[in-house]
């Protein structure tokens, strides 16, 4: 064969660089298509019926920035935050309070880092973000409703160790009380 040819029978070679390019564009983040919210590389996606879906992104990042879990993706974020979209179309003042303070949100990032808060690439200048704005009602109502939407999504207990009530087991003593490996 001469130089410049190539074998159709023989597998292409993908060298370092070129698989690092390919796979960056596989991995992408939460994307806003119309109302809805998608994230391919995750394979989900999630309806917008009240908030902007812009809204939504910005409060699955708040969301993971507030209860940060490595083991999670971002879809149980996401689900998390989803009962903030359904509250919103039950209460307008809900709506307002949240449409409002995520403008609120992305104006101090924007100023500051010259991007929304969903596009700042790193968790501390974010978590500064909400250290800011922690003492208000926006912030109390989505870090209380989190602790509810996201622990209780029985799909992450196991990434926690945790396998249940277990009252109607017996109790833990004799069901799982010594077998946490990570504690």
């Amino acid at each position: 064969m001469k130089a410049g040819e190539t074998n159709s029978s023989m597998p292409e070679t993908i060298d370092r660089r070129r698989f690092l390019a390919g796979s960056a564009t596989i991995s992408a983040a939460i994307v806003v298509s119309g109302s809805a919210l998608i994230h391919a590389g995750e394979a989900w996606g999630l309806e917008v019926n009240s908030l902007k879906p812009g809204t939504m992104l910005t409060l699955v990042k708040i969301a993971r920035d507030i209860y940060p879990h490595d083991r999670l993706t971002d879809k149980y974020y996401a689900i998390a935050v989803k009962g903030y979209d359904k509250k919103s179309a039950d209460n307008p003042a809900v709506k307002a309070m949240i449409e409002d303070s995520v403008m609120l949100i992305d104006g101090i990032a924007k100023a500051r880092h010259g991007v929304p808060y969903a596009e700042i690439g790193w968790e501390e200048p974010r978590v500064a973000i909400l250290k800011e704005i922690e003492a208000g009602p926006f912030f109390l109502m989505i870090r209380s409703g989190l602790v509810v939407g996201l622990y209780n999504q029985k799909e992450i207990w196991p990434l926690f160790g945790y396998e249940g009530e277990s009252a109607s087991e017996g109790g833990y003593l004799h069901r799982g009380f010594n077998d946490l490996t990570w504690l």
